[in-house]
């Protein structure tokens, strides 16, 4: 290999090597959330991240000042939507598991919530990224919100009648 090429591929590495060290946490844990596993035991995360930052790597030397972490956040989202959506490649196939919160959330309320809330992303370049109208994305994300303002499997309490007073079902 020549020195100029060893000295730009030194160079990138580098480069790449600092922006996964500043941005590698946060994007771990919107892997996380969007997988709905633990944060110590999110193999699922960790691979969706690694397929991520692989994504990223390749692309390093044509970013041409498009910000590295949109770049990946947006290859996360979408690698995540293909998996869980369609079905395809094995990666999110299981279930979440029961304890984190954002389990209750199908895949789709959950990426949309991630981005939404989590990540801040806007709603119209949450619709243009997902291939969803706004309208879509908006209505997801409130009903995800509402889901997860809801106590988890707590039924509505019976309704009782006080009125009669007795043990047994009221006469007409």
């Amino acid at each position: 290999m020549r020195p100029r090429h060893a000295s730009r591929d030194l160079r990138r590495a580098r480069e790449f090597e600092a922006y996964v060290a500043g941005a590698g946490g946060r994007l771990l844990h919107t892997a996380t959330l969007l997988t709905a596993e633990a944060p110590g035991d999110n193999p699922r995360a960790r691979r969706l991240l690694t397929l991520a930052l692989a994504h990223t790597y390749a692309s390093w030397d044509r970013l041409r000042g498009e910000d590295p972490y949109d770049v990946t956040r947006r290859y996360l989202a979408t690698r995540f939507a293909h998996g869980a959506w369609r079905g395809h490649g094995g990666l999110l196939r299981s279930r979440p598991r029961p304890g984190s919160p954002v389990a209750r959330l199908t895949p789709q309320e959950r990426l949309i919530l991630v981005l939404r809330l989590h990540e801040g992303v806007a709603e119209e370049q949450t619709a243009a990224l997902l291939g969803l109208p706004a309208e879509r994305v908006r209505t997801l994300c409130h009903r995800a919100t509402a889901a997860l303002l809801r106590p988890p499997g707590n039924p509505a309490p019976a309704a009782t009648d006080t009125a009669g007073g007795g043990d047994g079902p009221d006469e007409p």
